[in-house]
């Protein structure tokens, strides 16, 4: 018990970026109408920047010789990368319909 009260003492900035994160989140969602979920769920792909951000920060507090670790960050900034572009792509293809054709 005592290992982990000092493990929270420790990352109590961490422990703070994630209640914030859980407060915002809420706040967004939950004051969005019905009919507009859908393009929503589609940009929300872009908050998961924060999934970059995060793996932006583990990857600088590693030594340059933990190879495992260096990888699995790539792979993460990389991922994160993708679906924040993908979700993008998609708001912009649901967008083009409700545009007016000439």
């Amino acid at each position: 018990m005592e290992q982990i009260l000092l493990y929270l003492s420790d990352h109590m900035d961490m422990i703070y970026f994630i209640v914030l994160s859980v407060f915002v989140g809420v706040e967004v969602i939950g004051n969005v109408p019905t009919v507009l979920h859908t393009p929503l769920m589609s940009g929300a792909n872009a908050i998961h920047g924060v999934v970059i951000v995060g793996a932006i920060y583990v990857m600088l507090q590693l030594h340059t010789d933990d190879i495992a670790g260096l990888i699995l960050g790539f792979f993460a900034v990389l991922l994160g990368t993708l679906n924040v572009v993908g979700g993008f792509v998609v708001t912009d293809r649901m967008l083009e319909m409700f545009k007016k054709k000439n």
